[in-house]
C-alpha cells in the first residue's frame, strides 16, 4: 500500500515480568492519588509546565492522526472573569430547571452548586476545543475521524500530565458551552469539548472520601 509518511523504526523500553508488575502497581497507586479539586490557590504556574502538559496531552491518540483538538489557555484574569459569569449563567439554569430530580439526588453528597469560583480563582483555565473539520487553503472542509474518542483520549493525557506536574485541576462542563467559543473567538469549526481549571490546591483543601470501584466491578474476563 502506498503511503505518504516515511516509516521509521519503533523503539521502546523492555521489562521483566517481575519489573512490569511492580512498573504497573506504582503506577496504579500513584495515578489513584490523583483527585478532582474545586479549592484552588492563586498561585501562578510557569508557562513552561503548563507547555509540557499540554505537550504530553498533543502525544494521544487520534483517528488518523488528525489531533483533532485545540488547547486555549486562559489565564488573564478579566477573560477569567466573563468566563466564570457565563458559565454560572448556564449552570444556575441547569440547578434550577435542567436537571433531572435524580441527577440533583446524586450530586448532592458532593455538595456542589451552580456557583463557580473556582473560575476566577485557579490561575489558568485550559479549555479543550474540538475539531469536527479542517478548513483548508481555498476554504474547502476536510473531515476530521473519531473526533469525540480522540479529544477524550487527549483529556486523559492531559489529566494525568498534570497531575505528574504536582498540580490539580476540574473537569468542568457547563452545558451548552458554546459561550466559551464566543469569548475566545474560536472559528467555526471548533466546538467546546471541556473546561479545566488547573493550579496548585488551595491549604487545607478537603474532597470527598469517595471509593472507586473495584476491579471485578469494571473488568470482564472472557
Amino acid at each position: 500500500m502506498k503511503t505518504s509518511y516515511n516509516f521509521i523504526p519503533y523503539t521502546r523500553d523492555l521489562y521483566s515480568e517481575s519489573e512490569m508488575k511492580t512498573r504497573s502497581k506504582e503506577f496504579y497507586e500513584w495515578a489513584d492519588r490523583r483527585r478532582t479539586v474545586r479549592e484552588f490557590s492563586s498561585k501562578e504556574i510557569s508557562q513552561d509546565v503548563i507547555d509540557n502538559i499540554l505537550l504530553t496531552a498533543n502525544t494521544a491518540p487520534s483517528g488518523a492522526n488528525k489531533q483533532p483538538w485545540t488547547f486555549c489557555v486562559v489565564s488573564d484574569p478579566a477573560v477569567k472573569k466573563i468566563i466564570r459569569t457565563e458559565a454560572e449563567k448556564e449552570e444556575k439554569l441547569s440547578y434550577d430547571s435542567r436537571m433531572s430530580e435524580e441527577w440533583l439526588e446524586d450530586l448532592a453528597p458532593l455538595g456542589t452548586d451552580w456557583q463557580k469560583p473556582f473560575l476566577e480563582i485557579a490561575p489558568s483555565l485550559i479549555v479543550v476545543f474540538k475539531r469536527s473539520f479542517e478548513v483548508m487553503p481555498g476554504g474547502k472542509k476536510r473531515q476530521n475521524y473519531y473526533v469525540t474518542e480522540s479529544v477524550g483520549l487527549a483529556c486523559g493525557f492531559l489529566l494525568m500530565a498534570i497531575h505528574n506536574a504536582g498540580l490539580v485541576a476540574l473537569t468542568h462542563t457547563p452545558s451548552p458551552m458554546n459561550f466559551l467559543g464566543k469569548i475566545l473567538n474560536r472559528p467555526e469549526n471548533e466546538k467546546a469539548f471541556l473546561l479545566i481549571p488547573i493550579g496548585y490546591p488551595n491549604e487545607k483543601v478537603m474532597v470527598p472520601d469517595i471509593k472507586r470501584k473495584d476491579l471485578g466491578k469494571v473488568k470482564v474476563s472472557y
